[in-house]
């Protein structure tokens, strides 16, 4: 969590500070518990998937760093060869699949994925990450309906921050309604857990993980958590009329890696040295991440069709 917040930060500053990075870029902070708790409980062959929100799902499961810097660069040693930007990540070795802007889009992509590896028989599972935004798609019915139907093995995590963009949830959806009630209307064992908890986190996560593996189809997840930061972009958004300073503040109190550094403590008196070190390890390890990516060449210009179209 302190590797993704302190990647996250840096990388706010120097797309502000800069503006080198001509991609938009929609940032995970203090929505850290959520990606951490949910990878931890995969294996590397189990595949990963998330939406336009994608940087915390893309390193806890193993991403390069390197690569998705290069990528937010524009950067041919990027992970999709600098065609893609901060909200298109891919890292076939760490097992994440892909990430998409398109709202609602990974969900059935995962679950044709999890179908595959039902199919196959080799034992994966297959985990989706989206935002309370995506479950009012068609795509999100669609794709539960399905995966039950099928019995596939794949876990849907919903990160329920209370927006989609600057609209709260209480304004989108009807009153008396939870996500997870949607869910279990189609028979699916689902779980609403603190998404800021990463040890409640972890611990759903590993028995949604196990109930899929174990050949019992779908499980789902409903995480409530809080963005930071703006919707897209590095800045703080506690300014304009969704959503005011006060509110912000209360998330900021319930910081997942203040929390975890809190329950730690009792057994661990050394964990703020610790977590000092984490922090300095981390800004090193971003700060070399960016040098290199400005020195990558940016891809040719008669490759541009690379990939595309067939070619």
């Amino acid at each position: 969590m302190i590797r993704i917040r302190r990647v996250e930060e840096t990388l706010a500053d120097v797309y502000r500070d800069e503006q080198e990075m001509r991609t938009p870029v929609h940032f995970s902070i203090g929505q850290e518990a959520a990606a951490v708790g949910v990878c931890a409980a995969l294996r590397r062959e189990d595949l990963a998937y998330s939406s336009h929100r994608c940087h915390a799902q893309y390193l806890a499961k193993g991403g390069d760093l390197f690569a998705m810097v290069a990528e937010l660069y524009g950067k041919e040693d990027g992970c999709t060869h600098g065609r893609g930007g901060s909200v298109h990540l891919i890292d076939p070795a760490a097992g994440f699949g892909a990430s998409s802007a398109i709202l609602g889009e990974m969900l059935s992509v995962a679950t044709g994925a999890a179908w595959a590896a039902a199919m196959r028989g080799t034992g994966e599972v297959v985990a989706t990450f989206f935002g309370d935004g995506a479950a009012e798609e068609g795509v999100f019915h669609e794709s539960l309906n399905f995966a039950m139907v099928r019995q596939v093995p794949v876990v849907f995590v919903c990160e329920n921050n209370g927006y989609s963009l600057s609209s709260p949830l209480d304004l989108r959806q009807p009153a008396g309604t939870t996500i997870t009630g949607w869910a279990r209307g189609y028979g699916m064992p689902a779980r609403r857990v603190d998404g800021n908890d990463v040890v409640a986190v972890h611990q759903a996560a590993e028995q949604a993980v196990a109930w899929c593996r174990a050949g019992n189809g779908p499980y789902f997840l409903e995480l409530e958590t809080y963005r930071w930061r703006e919707h897209v972009g590095p800045n703080w958004d506690y300014d304009v009329d969704h959503r005011t300073r006060a509110e912000v503040e209360s998330w900021l109190a319930r910081c997942p890696i203040r929390r975890a550094t809190e329950l730690l403590r009792q057994r661990h008196p050394d964990i703020d040295q610790q977590v000092a070190h984490w922090e300095k390890e981390s800004d090193d390890e971003v700060q070399q991440a960016i040098t290199k990516a400005k020195l990558s060449p940016f891809p040719r210009v008669e490759t541009l069709l690379d990939g595309a179209y067939g070619r």
